[in-house]
């Protein structure tokens, strides 16, 4: 997969991502990662890509021209117009069900805003998909680039090296992944699971269903609802928020014991002091 990255800092991208597993899949030619810079096609001798907003406002914003020929220079040279993606917070949040979509392309066009923004002109030229990774504001547009092109990757064939890697990683199925373990099997008194030392592989991977359920229930219960669960793993977690519900009236009780027992105690000491 081809991934070309519209940016004013390209050794920003470069330095992120040619290390690890995207930066051998890429070594290995199942990668392309390209930063296209900006600066380049700009007409200034300064190499100047912003200028005051019309209407007034605190900071610069990009300018349509440099942008459209980075764009355009990535267009002509592949004979194609790819998906373009713009990280803006008016997009739609980016989530695994996204990245799955995105590494069914051959090709695609990042672009980093950076300053205030940029233009909305070329925006509507060039852009294909709005995407958010997040309500909160960076600096520029290249971080959420490394962070969404990381995710999409792992989804292509050879990048991981083992294939069973993503389907088993958190949010497949709507699901946390399971919690992992490795040696030694005795930690500050913290054990390893009996179930994982039993080489029972089946009872291994009931186990893990399990847990990857109760994690997603503990941290993430909004995802639950998404989760593709048998009837009878349905019928478990309803069987475990009974219990729980239970178990916490049954405390509720206890604190609202130990109260009036305290009060009772309060009363006789006061009681006593009087007399």
């Amino acid at each position: 997969m081809n991934f070309y990255v519209l940016t004013l800092f390209p050794e920003m991208i470069l330095s992120g991502l040619n290390t690890s597993m995207i930066g051998r899949a890429s070594e290995a030619g199942i990668l392309h990662i390209e930063a296209v810079d900006i600066r380049e096609y700009s007409a200034n001798k300064h190499y100047k890509v912003d200028d005051y907003p019309y209407g007034g406002g605190a900071g610069m914003l990009m300018q349509a021209q440099p942008v459209y020929d980075a764009w355009q220079s990535v267009t002509e040279r592949i004979g194609k117009k790819p998906r373009c993606v713009y990280v803006t917070p008016r997009g739609e949040t980016f989530r695994q069900e996204k990245a799955r979509e995105f590494a069914l392309e051959e090709d695609m066009i990042f672009l980093c805003g950076h300053y205030e923004g940029i233009d909305e002109r070329v925006l509507e030229e060039v852009v294909t998909d709005y995407v958010s990774i997040g309500d909160y504001v960076l600096t520029g547009g290249e971080l959420p680039a490394m962070v969404m092109i990381d995710a999409i990757a792992r989804m292509i064939p050879g990048v991981l090296g083992n294939g069973a890697s993503a389907q088993s990683e958190s949010f497949e199925g709507n699901l946390l992944e399971y919690p992992q373990y490795s040696r030694p099997e005795e930690w500050r008194g913290r054990k390893v699971p009996p179930v994982l030392l039993s080489g029972h592989h089946k009872n291994i991977e009931a186990w893990r269903r399990q847990q990857s359920i109760l994690m997603t229930k503990k941290y993430r219960p909004d995802l639950l609802k998404g989760a593709e669960l048998t009837e009878r793993e349905q019928n478990w977690l309803k069987e475990i928020e009974r219990t729980e519900q239970n178990s916490q009236k049954e405390a509720e009780l206890t604190e609202q014991n130990l109260q009036k027992e305290a009060e009772r105690t309060e009363q006789n000491l006061l009681k006593g002091e009087t007399e």
